[in-house]
């Protein structure tokens, strides 16, 4: 079986070691690069781990903060890669056991009309 791989994103962490502690230093360095983004897009990339990133932001953010790609995404095993099966009257969670049927069941709205006062 082939091992199941993830991914660690450390572009905030390589920014702070380059003196980079603002998402809009980062912006107009983009853009003389020909990478046009929005604020929060930019803001999304450093602080979240990106799922799709393109091959030119990449090699944008290798030119501008003078690394390489093992600093910024480091090869990681991937979590929970065996999946566990469920056994037959086990709930998906252990919170879903705590709560009974009645949780669940949606109230019946009361209609008020001008008749009912």
């Amino acid at each position: 079986m082939t091992a199941k791989l993830d991914y660690r994103w450390h572009l905030r962490e390589v920014m702070a070691t380059r003196g980079m502690f603002s998402t809009t230093d980062l912006r107009p360095l983009l853009a003389e690069r020909g990478i046009d983004l929005s604020a929060s897009q930019v803001y999304r990339l450093v602080v979240e781990r990106p799922e799709r990133l393109s091959l030119k932001v990449l090699m944008a953010l290798l030119d501008i903060l003078g690394c390489r790609m093992e600093e910024l995404v480091e090869p990681v095993a991937a979590r929970g890669a065996q999946r566990r099966r469920k056994v037959a009257g086990e709930s998906a969670s252990p919170e879903a056991d705590l709560r009974g049927v009645g949780d669940l069941r949606p109230k019946r709205a009361r209609v008020v009309t001008d008749r009912d006062e």
